[in-house]
């Protein structure tokens, strides 16, 4: 039986503290670091202006009503295109290696669609072993190093 998956946007005030704890964990998970992420206050304006210029751009994934994942997506301009960008696939812990985040990648090129766009990008840590795994099998390919606050890999995946 398949399992069906809805989405909301992120409410930059009643999913405050949610999509925190979301983003702390994925910066713990892969850079052991679960303040790197940032300012807050910042997140949170980031998140807001998102959704407004595209909606359904940032995401809390859930499960008959529990939340259980998070989303973030952006458009942005890279090398004179058009891309898409993922700036987070995360799942809590107890849903990760269940194939869910399938679903996740789903979303997100359905989004990137609308958009008439045919590639996007991410990054992961090189030391995200399980992530990279996954990304592998899921048609990413690595594109290059980039040294931000971490040593990250930025991969590529074209849309079909």
């Amino acid at each position: 039986m398949s399992q069906t998956y809805t989405y909301r946007m992120i409410d930059p005030i009643s999913d405050r503290e949610l999509a925190l704890k979301y983003r702390r964990d994925s910066f713990d998970v892969s850079f052991s670091d679960p303040d790197g992420m940032g300012d807050p206050q910042g997140y949170f304006i980031w998140i807001e202006m998102n959704n407004l210029l595209n909606p359904w751009s940032f995401v809390i994934m859930e499960e008959e009503g529990k939340p259980i994942g998070q989303i973030e997506l952006e458009l942005l301009d890279y090398g004179g295109r058009k891309i898409g960008y993922v700036d987070l696939f995360y799942l809590i812990p107890e849903y990760r290696g269940k194939r869910i985040g399938v679903e996740q990648i789903k979303y997100a090129e359905n989004f990137f669609k609308r958009y008439g766009l045919t590639e996007y990008h991410l990054r992961v840590s090189p030391t995200n072993t399980p992530a990279l795994k996954f990304y592998k099998k899921h048609g990413f390919e690595f594109m290059m190093e980039e040294h931000l606050n971490h040593v990250v890999w930025r991969l590529r995946k074209y849309i079909k």
